[in-house]
């Protein structure tokens, strides 16, 4: 399954995308994506869509095999 690092999330990263091992859930996400990442994963403002849906509640991420996880950052503009 893969990971997607959107915005100033995938500069954090260094890469736009992660190939990690299924199933996933919220703990495992926190692990494969690093320390520095999962910090901003904290932020409220932050969201976690899983295969084109977003999460109401991030923390109860379930994933699968054949599933996309995308971390969305907050999106700023006028």
């Amino acid at each position: 399954m893969r990971i997607l690092f959107l915005g100033p999330l995938r500069d954090l990263a260094g890469e736009q995308e992660r190939e990690v091992p299924a199933p996933l859930d919220w703990r495992g996400l926190l692990a494969a994506v690093g320390p520095e990442i999962a910090e901003h994963l904290d932020d409220s403002r932050v969201h976690v869509a899983c295969g084109g849906k977003v999460l109401a509640d991030k923390t109860r991420l379930d994933a699968r095999d054949g599933d996309e996880v995308a971390l969305l950052p907050p999106v700023s503009g006028g």
